[in-house]
């Protein structure tokens, strides 16, 4: 039975944002639920009026301040079964590896990136592109995990493992000059067809042709094209 008096979920991406909406209403009889979407939302004297028992990050880009984790239960989820897979870009590094299962761990924020105690953890299919997967994601998040963690006041538990740790990948590492085969190029392109993320290409001395919508048929791969001109040609173009 949920008992508790005041959450706060900060997110972005719409369809957090939609879901969010969603629990909210659910749950309106037994909890008062803040929806924050913006950085400049977060802040302190916010949270101290408020008073949340906890503060849920299902997808969040900027850094949490000290002074909300370390006096109010923050809590984030990550795309992998920590302490394996600590650091960015964790999608991309799961399929980059091969991984078709993962697991989203609810945990702490600390100091420390990734290193929380564990709330609790819950599998994730990984087919599909980004934005599917993470729309999967958030709806466990969603329906399972946040209320799970409100209706059990789970006591967190400290990690358990060998600690691997991913490398935030860069906007240039989207080119698919260097891969191989046809699976690689097709994983290539889905795990980065996602709102926010610069998409697989290739570039000419004149074109950047973006991949996207990636379908694997048993002869080859059907994907939509975008061609641009390059920044400077177009800048040429222009004048």
């Amino acid at each position: 039975m949920i008992k508790i008096k005041t959450i706060i979920i900060a997110t972005i991406k719409s369809w957090n944002i939609k879901n969010a909406e969603k629990l909210a209403q659910t749950i309106k009889d037994k909890t008062n639920t803040k929806i924050i979407t913006k950085k400049k939302e977060l802040t302190v004297e916010t949270i101290k009026t408020l008073n949340p028992e906890y503060i849920f990050f299902p997808h969040w880009s900027w850094k949490i301040p000290e002074a909300i984790y370390a006096n109010y239960p923050c809590i984030v989820f990550h795309m992998t079964d920590l302490p394996f897979g600590r650091g960015g870009s964790p999608l991309q590094n799961l399929i980059v590896r091969g991984y078709k299962q993962t697991k989203i761990s609810a945990i702490k924020v600390v100091e420390a990136m990734d290193a929380g105690e564990v709330y609790l953890k819950e599998e994730l299919d990984l087919h599909g592109t980004a934005d599917e997967i993470f729309m999967r994601a958030s709806k466990i998040v969603f329906e399972k995990m946040i209320p799970q963690i409100l209706e059990n006041k789970i006591t967190p538990k400290a990690q358990q493992g060998e600690i691997t740790t991913f490398k935030r990948r860069r906007p240039d590492e989207s080119t698919i000059e260097g891969l191989q085969t046809l699976e690689q190029l097709y994983d290539h392109i889905r795990m980065l067809d996602g709102e926010g993320y610069p998409k697989a290409f290739i570039e000419t001395e004149h074109f950047k042709i973006e991949l996207s919508r990636a379908s694997r048929k048993p002869d080859g791969i059907i994907a939509d094209v975008k061609i641009v001109l390059k920044k400077a040609h177009r800048e040429n173009e222009d004048n």
